[in-house]
């Protein structure tokens, strides 16, 4: 039974075999975070993205976590944090979860893949959001990749709708308009996008500095930050 490794835990990450080769051949591991405000999605992603259930998509942890899978002699590391879109939660905590991650993907990710829903995006969730990501670096927008679920009974077509008004729109934007539709997507093509991402940032990954504390002033609200 795969088992997920929590933050902390020393054990030895999980390990799977597959017949895919996507990475750069200079590369052997590809780090991916993943950030939205619903622990199902994100963890059932991660399910996808490894190709096994060895995230629990039902009880959220209260602490990030990585798992690692392999293609052939590549990696592939999949760290999800708790939800750091939550209204109430604490600088403190958002702090040590944004920490854990960077610690999680030492040197650090190459791609940051945001999970959204379109008809529960709000505009508050868009600034925490963009907050989140610059705490990280302010190279992270440049590795990020859009992936929104279908709306609910709704075609495939209405996503237009929600690329040109904010708040999902907003974000596109910001990620160089990399959208990602979940709607009949299959594994491969969403690790060949993933690994495009790589490489359009010439196979480099992102440089998280936190000894400012990610930019923002002691104490501050993220969401406030990014408006001010």
């Amino acid at each position: 039974m795969a088992t997920a490794a929590p933050v902390k835990d020393d054990s030895k990450p999980w390990e799977r075999t597959s017949s895919c080769d996507l990475l750069p051949p200079d590369m052997s591991e590809l780090r991916v975070v993943l950030l939205g405000n619903s622990w199902f999605q994100r963890s059932s992603v991660g399910n996808f993205i490894l190709g096994e259930n060895v995230f629990e998509t039902e009880k959220a942890a209260d602490c990030c976590v990585r798992v690692s899978g392999r293609c052939k002699w590549k990696e592939t590391v999949v760290i999800n944090p708790p939800d750091l879109l939550h209204p109430n939660i604490s600088e403190h905590k958002l702090t040590e979860h944004v920490e854990n991650c960077v610690s999680l993907s030492d040197p650090g990710p190459h791609v940051f893949l945001l999970v959204l829903q379109p008809e529960d995006f709000t505009e508050e969730q868009k600034l925490r959001l963009q907050s989140v990501l610059e705490r990280f670096s302010d190279q992270s927008f440049d590795h990020s990749l859009v992936l929104i679920s279908a709306p609910r009974e709704e075609s495939s077509g209405s996503i237009d709708k929600y690329v040109q008004h904010p708040p999902l729109g907003d974000i596109i934007r910001e990620c160089r308009s990399r959208l990602l539709w979940q709607k009949n997507l299959g594994r491969q093509q969403l690790l060949t996008h993933l690994d495009q991402v790589v490489k359009q940032n010439n196979g480099e990954h992102v440089i998280c500095d936190l000894s400012d504390g990610g930019g923002l002033p002691a104490n501050m609200d993220p969401a406030r930050a990014v408006g001010e």
